[in-house]
């Protein structure tokens, strides 16, 4: 599994959203695009990270950096997922994880002292014109939110 350096183009993509539209990498050209990958929609975890980006939302379209989540969930429960915590920014469906693997978030990863085959949770920041510029792999779940704003000096006043 390769993982992803700044500088690289980010490997493009066509999955459907929690909307069941098809969206593209491309889609998303003109400003930053934070996308996040998550394992599961409705588990503790994945919550509370989806809930800390929907709660900092407005901090990252302050600095005009539109937020993605990225999981192997089905578009149905992404939609039950979107709805049921208010999420107001675009969910991606990956069920055969093929994007996740160009990506390097998924693959052989440790869990409870056990190598494992699964998502990788990891965040990545590609530019406006579609580069890497943050590549974060094995990130947790809390507090991740708030290590990017100061990271990324949002404003949080």
């Amino acid at each position: 599994m390769s993982r992803l350096e700044p500088g690289a183009k980010a490997p493009v993509f066509t999955l459907l959203d929690d909307h069941g539209t098809k969206r593209r990498l491309a889609d998303f050209a003109g400003a930053p695009l934070l996308l996040y990958v998550y394992p599961a929609a409705m588990t503790s975890g994945c919550t509370k990270q989806a809930c800390d980006f929907r709660d900092n939302l407005a901090l990252f379209e302050g600095a005009d950096i539109q937020v993605v989540g990225l999981s192997p969930d089905s578009v149905e429960k992404l939609a039950r997922f979107r709805d049921k915590e208010h999420l107001t920014f675009p969910l991606l469906s990956d069920p055969e994880k093929k994007v996740m693997e160009k990506y390097g978030a998924f693959g052989e990863k440790q869990l409870y002292g056990k190598t494992v085959v699964g998502v990788i949770r990891s965040t990545f920041l590609i530019d406006a014109k579609g580069r890497i510029e943050l590549a974060m792999y094995g990130v947790k779940a809390t507090g991740h939110v708030a290590r990017l704003v100061r990271e990324l000096s949002l404003d949080a006043s």
